[in-house]
């Protein structure tokens, strides 16, 4: 006799389905980027990477609008003259998106795993297992390292799920390279 095969089609999940009682109303997510309001504590990156965003900005700005003024300058032609505008509009649109984006970078130290979330108009949350963890990559380029900064990068087996967490102050950083990488070591041991 054939035991009944499992259902296989993607449906609603009752709260009433076998298994167990549902879940507590503090437990229940209150989005899919936020699963455990209650239970992990988010750290911020320092925002001072704002600055750092903001200068790499003005310096791309700065060429791109140059370029547009000397063609509009030297050939008085009026599409120069809307592209600069354009780039100009364009530019105070991400400084302000800027702002707003290094305030929703986070993560969270787990007991098994390493959470980043970053977004504004798309949200991504990761989850990195440190089992999954190959190795731990701290970097600071020359405005990071004039602002006191480093952005610590995990790298995976699976490239795409390579998470990285920036602004971060340097003794930070390496708390938490050092960390990660010890906890790496003791769960792929376990495997």
């Amino acid at each position: 006799m054939r035991a009944p095969q499992a259902r296989t089609e993607a449906g609603p999940v009752s709260d009433d389905a076998p298994g167990g009682p549902p879940p507590t109303p503090s437990a229940v997510p209150t989005s899919p980027l936020e699963p455990w309001p209650d239970t992990v504590r988010w750290q911020s990156i320092s925002t001072d990477l704002i600055w750092v965003e903001l200068l790499r900005l003005v310096a791309g700005v700065a060429v791109v609008s140059t370029v547009l003024g000397v063609g509009w300058a030297l050939t008085d032609s009026w599409p120069f003259g809307v592209a600069l505008a354009a780039v100009l509009l364009f530019a105070v649109w991400r400084a302000v998106t800027i702002v707003r984006a290094v305030r929703a970078w986070g993560y969270a130290e787990r007991e098994d795993d390493l959470l980043v979330r970053h977004g504004l108009l798309v949200r991504r949350l990761s989850i990195v297992p440190y089992s999954r963890m190959q190795f731990v990559d701290v970097s600071a380029g020359p405005l990071e390292r004039a602002f006191n900064l480093a952005t610590v990068q995990l790298h995976t087996a699976a490239a795409a799920s390579d998470a990285r967490v920036p602004g971060l102050r340097p003794a930070e950083a390496s708390r938490l390279r050092d960390r990660l990488t010890a906890l790496g070591e003791d769960r792929a041991e376990g495997l």
